[in-house]
């Protein structure tokens, strides 16, 4: 009976609720053009399950989850591209620009359907760890570590639009029409990559939340609390941080590869400064801490840019900016650590008990 009553059986009751309401609520629910849009939220609710392990366990606040989203994004639409292309034949784009007589060397591997899996978690998590192997030895961190990844993510935006014969400069890779021989013109294939998304949705959660609860997640939080302590007891803190900030890139690298097929674009536009430090609001207004929080938030944001941006083309973005703030001024914990600081005051209002008498009143 106690373990009915413990964390997994909650944990498991809540995976079997938001599997219904993906699975089952939301296809009802929802037309098919609201549920491509829900499909695309999903997926910047997988980068925010990772920089709740980075960022709300780890202490590293990731302003460049948008290389890895676009590292993964770009692996899968090349291939995707190829594919419609046929055998042999150039992608369009290429044709179209009229600059390459024949695919590019580092082009050609992405033809291979399992390579270009592969490649969209494993590349960012082996970016990822080179970038983590030069930064956390040499004990970057703080602010520092926040701004060089915010520059990488420029950099990689900025050496995408200049390759526009083979990357497809600032407009990116378009006009993506089939996944793994499926059409995705049919709205009954566009139903199944939002499938496909929310699967993978609830495996990240899985998966985050077996290493938040082991020991790794206790000496993930050790170092963030007091680094210095950890080394003395024998741990290399830097090793410990690499593996929450390769294991988020890949799970970024994960989400941009299934965002392709949801919209059928990747762009620089979606991969740099900007796309990453929306990825950071949406995980802190929810509650970077908590994974629920953290993915609700993600979505919650996700959707008011869209609904501001259709309201409030010119000014959308001052209200996101807006939002971060408030919640991180008002609420540091964000919308998760509402619920506790109530129970908090409350409790502290039982233990105070009814003001005193004056002493006439008494006697």
């Amino acid at each position: 009976m106690n373990l009915l009553k413990g964390p997994p059986a909650r944990a498991a009751a809540g995976f079997a609720g938001a599997a219904v309401l993906l699975f089952a609520v939301a296809p009802l629910a929802l037309s098919d053009f609201r549920l491509g849009l829900l499909a695309k939220y999903l997926c910047t609710a997988m980068v925010a399950v990772g920089i709740c392990l980075a960022w709300g366990r780890g202490g590293l606040l990731t302003l460049g989850q948008g290389v890895f989203f676009g590292l993964g994004g770009y692996a899968m639409a090349m291939h995707l591209k190829l594919a419609d292309a046929g055998p042999g034949n150039l992608p369009d784009f290429m044709l179209l620009y009229g600059t390459a007589t024949e695919l590019p060397w580092w082009w050609r591997p992405f033809a291979n359907p399992v390579f270009a899996l592969a490649a969209t978690v494993l590349l960012p998590m082996a970016v990822a760890a080179l970038l983590g192997l030069f930064v956390f030895r040499r004990r970057v961190k703080g602010a520092y570590f926040a701004i060089l990844s915010q520059a990488l993510a420029a950099a990689f935006a900025i050496w995408l639009i200049g390759q526009q014969a083979t990357t497809g400069g600032t407009n990116g890779l378009t006009d993506i029409q089939g996944f793994f021989g499926y059409d995705l013109d049919d709205p009954v294939n566009q139903r199944m990559v939002y499938f496909v998304i929310a699967a993978a949705l609830l495996a990240l959660i899985a998966i985050a939340r077996q290493l938040i609860h082991s020991r790794y997640g206790e000496l993930l939080i050790a170092v963030r609390d007091s680094e210095e302590r950890v080394r003395f007891l024998g741990y290399d803190p830097a090793n410990v941080k690499l593996v929450a900030y390769v294991v988020a890139a890949g799970m970024a690298g994960l989400a941009g590869a299934l965002f392709v097929p949801a919209v059928g674009i990747i762009s620089p536009a979606m991969i740099g400064i900007v796309p990453s430090i929306e990825f950071v609001i949406g995980a802190a207004v929810g509650g970077r801490a908590s994974l629920v929080g953290a993915v609700l938030g993600a979505v919650g944001v996700a959707w008011a840019r869209t609904a501001l941006s259709e309201e409030f083309p010119a000014a959308w973005t001052y209200f996101q900016g807006l939002l971060f703030v408030v919640a991180l001024a008002f609420l540091p914990g964000g919308l998760a650590s509402l619920a506790g600081l109530l129970r908090r005051r409350r409790a502290a209002r039982r233990t105070k008990g009814p003001a005193p008498l004056p002493m006439g009143e008494a006697a």
